[in-house]
């Protein structure tokens, strides 16, 4: 009844085993390593570690990570661990691990994570938007993950911002390639990108909120036009997809009251006379993750 989860992040691998009633009981976090050899590596020695904590072995194994695999020649795309990008990274893993195992988007996992036992518990549908360094989402419909034809479902974060004013056209360049993505306006760099462009001022996210709740102008002023773009780029969101509830995560879903000031935003701009999807913080903050990868498998 244990499912081992795994979340492959940037800067950091943690592994987790998770009960059938989504109790951690064994967790551990190492620095990840650069080359892509040495990934697989870590990965399968943090989860032999968890099966002896718990005196068992051949449990279910779920991986999240960046990017997504591509479905017409299995290899890895799209994911800012660019290392990882042009190898089977499920294949991989499967012949290291000597079993089946399962892999998604991370923003995937947060979105599974908080459906099953988090701030989404009991809805339908929710859509989890990733607020950090990138911008990322996942969506979640009757406890399943929408990956979409192509699995590239919830990638919101590239997508053009929604009713952009002249002075926000064509926008920051992105990653990408393009031009004004929403990743390129809200996520952490950008946000603070935006602060300097508009004051001179280079500063952290963190430090431009601070300065928001002390009642600098300039500050105040930045973090509206942030609230305000997250508020249109979800709209476009729940016009599409409509869904039950919207679950920050990230970062910058840690600025307060941040769920509160976006859903008070959102009826500006969604195509309805009345606003039902509700905007929640996250309940299980940089654990969704993991959580959500040993979510992957169901109970065996």
């Amino acid at each position: 009844m244990f499912r081992i989860g795994v979340d492959l992040g940037g800067t950091k691998t943690e592994v987790a085993i998770v009960d059938s009633d989504g109790y951690t009981r064994y967790s551990r976090r190492e620095p990840t390593p650069k080359l892509y050899d040495s990934k697989i590596r870590l990965i399968a020695g943090l989860v032999k570690l968890a099966e002896d904590s718990v005196e068992s072995d051949s449990l279910s194994v779920g991986i999240g990570h960046p990017g997504s695999l591509n479905p017409v020649n299995g290899l890895m795309r799209n994911s800012n661990s660019a290392e990882l990008n042009g190898h089977p990274l499920d294949k991989d893993l499967e012949a290291v691990l000597g079993r089946p195992v399962r892999c998604a988007n991370d923003a995937n996992c947060f979105a599974l994570s908080e459906a099953m036992d988090g701030a989404g518990i009991g809805a339908k549908t929710i859509f989890g938007a990733i607020l950090g360094t990138g911008v990322g989402g996942g969506l979640v419909m009757n406890g399943q993950i929408h990956e979409g034809h192509g699995l590239l479902g919830g990638e919101w974060g590239h997508t053009s911002l929604p009713w952009p004013s002249i002075e926000e056209i064509p926008g920051p360049p992105c990653k990408c390639g393009l031009s004004g993505c929403i990743e390129s306006w809200i996520s952490g760099p950008a946000f603070a990108a935006d602060h300097a462009r508009e004051t001179g001022n280079a500063l952290l996210s963190d430090r431009i909120v601070a300065l928001a709740e002390a009642d600098d102008a300039a500050a105040k002023a930045s973090l509206d036009r942030f609230q305000d773009r997250l508020a249109r780029g979800l709209a476009t969101v729940i016009n599409i997809v409509d869904p039950d509830v919207i679950v920050l995560g990230g970062g910058l879903s840690n600025i307060p009251h941040l769920a509160e000031k976006t859903e008070r935003r959102l009826p500006d701009y969604v195509f309805s006379d009345q606003m039902t999807t509700r905007v929640v913080t996250n309940v299980h903050g940089d654990s969704s993750g993991v959580r959500g990868a040993a979510w992957l498998w169901p109970l065996r």
